[in-house]
């Protein structure tokens, strides 16, 4: 169960850096529209936050069901805001940014929070 936990994980983090490196690398290359990377790591965060909050740990192992709400609240909004902003030639600036920041609202959250 502890493989299955790291590569979770692991796949979970990696959707992490799509999702913010393809969000930086689109800030430099303007005009600001939603790339494949963020949509693709958008995905991957849900699906693999979905299972990491999965009860597949011992007692006492798990995440607060608050936290878990929180970050998949987060996951779900920067989710909704890629998926229908995907198709458009330009994304406005705030719209873009409020992504930036939801995804490291969402690292924050899963880093700090005890």
């Amino acid at each position: 169960m502890d493989l299955l936990l790291h590569v979770l994980r692991y796949a979970h983090l990696v959707g992490f850096a799509l999702l913010l490196g393809g969000a930086v690398a689109q800030l430099t290359a303007p005009p600001l529209r939603i790339n494949r990377a963020m949509l693709w790591g958008a995905i991957v965060q849900v699906v693999t936050g979905l299972a990491l909050a999965a009860p597949l740990r011992d007692e006492g192992d798990e995440p607060a069901p608050a936290k878990l709400a929180v970050k998949a609240v987060i996951a779900v909004l920067i989710f909704i805001m890629v998926f229908f902003s995907r198709k458009r030639d330009v994304v406005a600036r705030g719209h873009f940014l409020a992504i930036l920041g939801l995804t490291l609202l969402n690292a924050a959250v899963a880093t700090f929070w005890r």
